[in-house]
């Protein structure tokens, strides 16, 4: 069975209904996930994931375009079991976005109570089904794909996708990061490794610390995560554009590195043109390899103990050292306009400043900083081209310095760049933590693995959405916020017609209901009492409640 995609066009669906004109009807709850899945519909990116993924099986009874549209469903709603998808198939809006085809709503024959009755793909099930699919092929499919083979269907297919849809940023601003994905300690889970970690979860190495030092730490079984982010100046974005996950024991460097040649192969010269990374990922050789081969400017931190460190420093004390305070560019998102606050509250927090300036606790403001740029500098050998050097400098404290093999005599507009690292860390927080990246239910690495890349294209393709549609206020949203937006926000009557559908109002419907005439009324009525024999006696072989 194709994938079924239906066209909204009310219109069209009024002038078939005023003509008796209509295949199925119902009335449904209007949510921001049947939205999502209508978009992934329309624009073909469900077409062109299932196609393209990485699993064929000799007798394809069930299509591969419902196992990508489950999965992705199931991180939605945050459900990482499998088991629970009857849940998310009744209380979401999937079956909305995939209309009757797949599934309709029944009265189930022993309790009273709405369910649904699904066609499916094929006659084996005993009882009548009540889900497009079993859950327990979704989680054998999930099991059956290997997990190099998926992470490398994610870092081709996403790109290309980003590329279809021209989201893009022309600025080129791409994030390289790591990060540590702990799983409970159960020695099964296949590739994990245990390593010691301090208390703000840093690997660290048992000889490097005092005896104080190591209470505080604690081993932890793990993976390492290494992914390619992409976002624009402004942050109204974050795709996960490439990923790894392994050995927490693997070097992450190398691994970036990796991601972001296959990267280049795959979109050619001119969509990566940053690469902001932190010291962990320091590589003469790899910057000035994508530099000279691939045109790509590298940003990053300097280690304290580096050469060009101490030759920047050294000519930070010559008189030709030219030193400027850093103020951080404010860029606010073009989204939100400026919304002046009531005069009451404007006079109520000068009062409250104005008292803690008296009572000597407002707060004196931070020392500035200083920052001075030297371009041209070659004593990284590693590195095969010259290297400019930002040094920042606050009263009391040595300079420190960032590096990158970009010319340029700005030194806040690199500052401001590099400072686009830190979101990372709020990505890795919202993805952890609220989408429950690490909520892993078996220890089968093809199923973790499953888990980390349909958590990663789920975020993707949602920030996809609301980036097209012009909605990036709400890409900061956790997923326990946008949980929200997932629920029902308007009850609509929908009507469907040769691949079309619509919504009405309840009164807009009612209306139209009143003013058809013969012949179309004789029509419409044989068609409303063949769809009520469909509600009650569509499920007359249930499974047990």
């Amino acid at each position: 069975m194709n994938l079924l995609v239906f066209q909204e066009d009310k219109a069209y669906i009024k002038e078939c209904l005023e003509n008796g004109d209509i295949d199925y009807v119902e009335a449904a709850s209007e949510t921001a996930e049947t939205e999502f899945f209508e978009y992934l519909n329309g624009r073909g990116l469900l077409q062109q994931l299932s196609e393209t993924y990485p699993l064929r099986r000799k007798k394809q009874e069930v299509p591969m375009w419902l196992y990508v549209a489950s999965d992705i469903s199931l991180r939605l709603h945050g459900m990482q079991s499998f088991h629970g998808y009857p849940l998310v198939v009744r209380t979401g809006g999937l079956i909305n976005a995939l209309g009757p085809k797949v599934g309709k709503k029944a009265i189930h024959p022993q309790t009273g109570q709405m369910t649904l009755h699904c066609p499916g793909f094929n006659s084996k099930n005993t009882y009548d089904r009540q889900t497009p699919c079993d859950q327990d092929w979704l989680r054998k499919v999930a099991r059956a794909t290997p997990a190099d083979k998926l992470l490398t269907w994610y870092n081709t297919q996403m790109p290309q996708l980003l590329k279809e849809q021209k989201l893009f940023d022309p600025e080129g601003i791409f994030i390289g990061d790591a990060s540590y994905v702990f799983v409970p300690d159960n020695e099964r889970y296949e590739g994990s490794v245990v390593l010691l970690f301090d208390e703000h979860n840093h690997p660290v190495k048992k000889e490097n610390l005092t005896l104080e030092q190591l209470r505080r730490c604690s081993y932890k079984r793990c993976y390492k995560w290494v992914e390619l982010i992409h976002t624009n100046r402004k942050g109204e974005f974050f795709f996960f554009v490439s990923m790894w996950l392994g050995s927490g024991k693997k070097h992450e460097s190398p691994i970036l590195y990796h991601l972001v040649e296959e990267f280049l192969k795959i979109m050619g010269r001119g969509v990566m043109k940053w690469l902001v990374v932190d010291r962990g990922f320091l590589d003469g050789h790899q910057m000035g390899y994508l530099k000279k081969q691939w045109g790509v400017d590298t940003l990053t931190g300097l280690r304290s103990n580096m050469d060009i460190l101490e030759d920047a420093r050294g000519l930070s004390r010559m008189d030709r050292a030219i030193w400027q305070d850093y103020r951080p560019t404010q860029l606010e998102p073009a989204y939100l306009p400026p919304e002046p606050k009531p005069e009451a509250l404007v006079k109520r927090e000068r009062a409250r400043q104005r008292t803690l300036k008296a009572q000597g606790r407002w707060p004196e403001p931070a020392p500035p900083e200083k920052i001075a740029v030297f371009n041209d500098l070659s004593s990284w050998e590693a590195c095969a081209v010259p290297l400019t050097v930002v040094l920042t400098e606050r009263e009391g404290t040595p300079p420190w310095g960032l590096v990158s093999t970009a010319r340029s005599q700005d030194g806040s507009f690199l500052r401001d760049t590099y400072h686009l690292r830190e979101t990372i860390e709020e990505r890795h927080r919202q993805t952890k933590l609220f989408w429950d990246l690490a909520g892993f239910r078996s220890p089968n690495f093809n199923l973790v693995t499953n888990q980390v890349v349909f958590v990663g294209l789920a975020y993707t393709l949602l920030q996809m959405q609301l980036l097209d549609e012009n909605r990036p206020e709400l890409n900061r949203m956790t997923r326990t916020t946008l949980k929200g937006q997932l629920l029902p926000y308007g009850n609509h009557i929908v009507v469907y017609y040769k691949q079309y559908f619509a919504f009405f109002n309840v009164p807009e419907y009612s209306t139209i209901i009143m003013d058809i005439v013969e012949p179309a009324k004789s029509k419409l009525r044989k068609k409303f009492r063949t769809l009520q024999k469909e509600l009650r006696y569509s499920l007359k072989n249930p499974r047990p409640p």
